[in-house]
């Protein structure tokens, strides 16, 4: 998921050239990258549409926190034909009959084409709804020049590894923190639950196991009473954590100037590091996550995002917005047998998803920082794609801020969390 600065969230329409004739079929694509991105999209529109002149492609722009809400206000006829969705947005789009289901022969190449976890992500009720493009997964970056100078020689292992290390990295003018040892984001909904649900994981628990919250176990209340430890401690401090999924804000800026030692963080973000940290961002390493007292091996959470069609859109327009999407996805419009769409998110350090892709950039991949992400993939669990689950998300994100504020207790805040869950995923399902 792409944060991007403020200054560029401002809606941004491009039109391509087609050949206007009277079967001509004009498609727009709905996508919430940054002005770069796009550029980079359109040039691969551009290409699909010198051997289809008949399909003029417009691409629409819009910041991350507008992008389900367009998709919302502008369903129907007359909105967008493709839009790219977070995967935990289908089940309520297919539920709300706002996205149309993918013809068999781009079914039977998601299926065969994708790994099986990433394919069901695009799938509801055994139907494939979307053509997926990047995944994410969530792992621990830390700063090598800190840790050498904090006298750390290896990232850690483990939840008590993890404290001591934080502990080390911590420093503090009087009460004030001036470096934190273990950063932590809110203000942002997926920013503060990924980095919790990848720690809970990683200590054998889940959100959600057989469609029902399990915020209730040991694993769960251990994964709380971290937090509140951490910020209790003053190894985080939550005044220098607010970003959200438009600006890039003091998480990102205190790491990037090294006051910050340690965080959990999703692979995309690796160009916004570059881009911050210039020479230093060779400082930066990536590590699994440490292993809690109830888990048995470092894992992580993952999600997808991928790209579906507008059903309300006409039959003529669903066609050749398949068309295109299949061609985008497809092993011959990119570089050396990869897809133009893993091309495009190679160029931000994203994952691309489709097997082969990943064989083709697998060089790239290798690379000191996504080859952490790489090798954490093997055991990542996806996060939960149910009804009702961003309502969920932004309900425990409420409840984790209020912790890391000390508006409540690690006990407390696991009884609300479950709670809310419960309520919230119970209303979900009628």
């Amino acid at each position: 998921m792409r944060i991007w600065n403020l200054k560029y969230a401002l809606a941004a329409m491009v039109m391509l050239p087609g050949t206007a004739l009277a079967d001509a079929v004009s498609l727009s694509y709905l996508t919430h990258w940054a002005p770069e991105t796009v550029a980079k999209l359109e040039e691969a529109a551009r290409n699909y549409s010198s051997s289809q002149p008949d399909v003029t492609i417009t691409i629409q722009a819009v910041p991350f926190g507008d992008l389900l809400t367009t998709i919302r206000s502008q369903g129907g006829a007359g909105g967008p034909t493709i839009a790219s969705i977070y995967d935990l947005w289908l089940p309520e789009l297919v539920r709300d009959k706002l996205v149309a289901p993918a013809p068999d022969a781009v079914s039977s190449e998601v299926k065969s084409g994708w790994p099986s976890g990433v394919a069901s992500a695009a799938t509801v009720d055994g139907k494939v709804y979307g053509i997926p493009n990047e995944i994410n997964v969530y792992a621990l970056n830390y700063n090598k020049a800190l840790f050498a100078e904090a006298g750390i020689s290896s990232p850690p292992k483990t939840w008590d590894e993890l404290k001591n290390a934080a502990a080390k990295l911590t420093k503090k003018d009087g009460d004030k923190v001036t470096q934190q040892g273990f950063g932590l984001i809110n203000s942002w909904a997926a920013g503060v639950v990924h980095p919790f649900a990848s720690l809970l994981v990683s200590n054998g628990g889940q959100l959600v196991a057989e469609g029902k919250p399990a915020l209730d176990s040991k694993a769960a209340g251990e994964t709380f009473a971290l937090y509140e430890e951490m910020v209790k401690q003053g190894y985080t401090d939550p005044a220098m954590g607010t970003a959200d999924a438009n600006t890039t804000g003091p998480f990102l800026d205190n790491f990037v100037s090294g006051k910050t030692g340690m965080i959990i963080m999703a692979n995309w973000w690796e160009s916004a590091l570059k881009a911050g940290m210039g020479d230093k961002f060779k400082d930066i390493a990536t590590a699994p996550i440490p292993i809690g007292p109830s888990g048995d091996t470092a894992r992580s959470i993952s999600y997808s995002w991928m790209t579906v069609v507008n059903a309300g859109a006409s039959e003529e327009e669903q066609k050749a917005a398949w068309d295109f999407l299949a061609w985008l996805n497809g092993k011959d419009s990119g570089q050396n047998g990869a897809s133009a769409m893993s091309d495009i998110l190679m160029s931000m350090g994203i994952l691309p998803s489709r097997t082969s892709d990943v064989e083709v950039h697998q060089a790239k991949l290798g690379g000191e920082f996504l080859k952490g992400y790489v090798d954490t993939l093997g055991n990542a669990q996806a996060f939960p794609v149910v009804l009702g689950g961003q309502e969920f998300s932004e309900a425990l994100q409420q409840v984790i801020e209020s912790l890391e504020y000390g508006k409540v207790t690690a006990a407390e805040a696991q009884a609300n969390a479950q709670a809310d869950a419960a309520s919230i995923l119970e209303r979900a399902a009628q």
